[in-house]
């Protein structure tokens, strides 16, 4: 994917973490559709997207890219350097219980002898993280971080040892059941996850990706819904992060950017959930005259639409992702 890097065209595929789209809300259920459209086209997607607890969506022509750097990618203020076999850390929560962390070690020892993936080792907070989540009253998952600067710390040390992207686990409580587990509402953890991941990203301007530990070890024995199944199946989330830091391009900053940089001007357009347009990607992808996709098939808690944000113009409404990967193959054809 490193050829004529500058008149490459990439493709943007986003789904929102913790807004209950009924496409990628849940556990690695819109990899499918980011595979089908990076057969076309080199893809840029956000963890949430493709991360299922011990399993991964990534392929070889997608690109692993936190929500912090998409926005900063967009904005033009980074650059995209491909890269291969990244020293990953792991820093995890000191609230983390030793049972629960050895069980984390022995995934990450497991990796490594498997698939080989560079470990530059762990750390462990100073302190606990401190680490909550609820549902705000629009249904939207959010929730807060208690003592970040712990994790900033432990990241900073892993960094001096050589690492160039960071999994992060932190304790979580035991999320209640409700409608996740059937499939339906919103992943009620993905919200904080989130805002872990962009504060771990924007401080340390490395590939920074969370999952929750929870005390409960225990595998569910009664069958869920086939969305949420990766989840319900493993006492552990960290394979996937894993999996795709592994081979996530680094950050570089615009002031050193080289022609090997992916930019913003790479971009041949943006999918995204119908009514989940209210981010500054959506905003700036519009300014810069990227062309926006928003999916009627994939729907989100948010209920932002091309009207909310009186951009009726400027974005184009299609069916489906199949119907984004026909527009993509017109790519194809014209190079054909």
């Amino acid at each position: 994917m490193q050829k004529n890097i500058a008149k490459q065209k990439i493709s943007l595929m986003i789904v929102p973490t913790g807004t209950g789209a009924s496409i990628g809300g849940y556990a690695g259920d819109a990899s499918v559709y980011a595979q089908k459209i990076a057969r076309h086209i080199p893809l840029i997607v956000n963890p949430n997207i493709v991360n299922a607890a011990v399993f991964s969506g990534i392929t070889a022509n997608m690109y692993y890219v936190e929500g912090y750097f998409i926005e900063q990618f967009v904005k033009g203020e980074i650059g995209l350097l491909p890269s291969k076999n990244n020293k990953i850390g792991v820093i995890f929560d000191r609230a983390i219980s030793k049972n629960v962390l050895n069980i984390h070690i022995n995934t990450i020892n497991a990796m490594k002898t498997v698939y080989g993936i560079d470990i530059t080792g762990y750390e462990i907070t100073d302190e606990t993280a401190d680490v909550e989540f609820f549902t705000t009253d629009s249904g939207i998952s959010s929730g807060c971080v208690k003592n970040p600067t712990t994790l900033k710390k432990a990241g900073q040390k892993l960094i001096k040892k050589g690492a160039q992207t960071i999994a992060v686990v932190c304790k979580f409580a035991e999320p209640p059941q409700d409608e996740y587990e059937k499939g339906n509402g919103v992943d009620i953890v993905g919200g904080v996850e989130a805002i872990i991941s962009h504060y771990l990203s924007k401080e340390l301007m490395c590939p920074c990706v969370h999952a929750p530990a929870f005390e409960d070890v225990t595998i569910d024995g009664n069958i869920v819904d086939e969305k949420v199944s990766a989840e319900y199946i493993t006492p552990t989330f960290l394979p996937c992060l894993l999996t795709g830091l592994r081979n996530a391009p680094l950050i570089v900053k615009k002031e050193n950017i080289t022609p090997e940089c992916i930019t913003y001007k790479n971009l041949h357009s943006v999918c995204v959930p119908y009514n989940a347009l209210g981010s500054s990607v959506v905003l700036d992808c519009i300014e810069k005259d990227i062309p926006v996709y928003a999916i009627l098939e994939n729907k989100t808690v948010l209920n932002i639409d091309k009207t909310s944000i009186n951009k009726t113009i400027a974005i184009k409404e299609i069916a489906t992702y199949d119907d984004y990967i026909n527009i993509i193959k017109e790519i194809e054809y014209e190079k054909s």
